[in-house]
């Protein structure tokens, strides 16, 4: 086995840090849409979760920003930057299954590119750090 860091991992941290800023970007703009334009979004089926949808535009706007600022940080090669896109990519995976009733397919959309990016975060993440390092 090598100490030399893996090509791939860079891959995974960029594929990471850019699929974070579009799924940011993606969740901000849904929030916005669903502040400016309440009737966009029809209920499909009584949740549990019964916020109205001022309440999951807030919501999607906040996390959308959140998730934006992380994937940027992603690009610094920080171990903590990972970790925070980690969390954030759980948490925006777990605001969309909540928002499934409203959006469903978007949803569902959103909550694979959570999963690929908590995969690339966290499959080479010594590989990653080696090349942070030695950057």
């Amino acid at each position: 086995m090598s100490d030399q860091p893996s090509g791939w991992a860079a891959g995974y941290a960029g594929f990471a840090g850019v699929m974070l800023v579009v799924v940011g970007f993606f969740q901000a703009v849904a929030g916005l849409v669903a502040l400016v334009n309440d009737e966009f979004f029809v209920v499909g089926q009584e949740w549990v979760f019964k916020f109205d949808v001022t309440t999951w535009g807030w919501i999607h706007l906040i996390v959308g920003i959140v998730i934006l600022a992380s994937g940027f940080g992603i690009f610094t090669g920080n171990a903590a930057a990972r970790t925070v896109g980690v969390l954030v990519a759980v948490l925006s995976a777990v605001v969309n299954f909540l928002w499934l009733p409203w959006y469903p397919v978007w949803a569902i959309i959103v909550i694979a590119l959570d999963v690929a990016i908590i995969w690339a975060l966290t499959a080479h993440g010594h590989d990653i750090q080696q090349i942070s390092d030695a950057g």
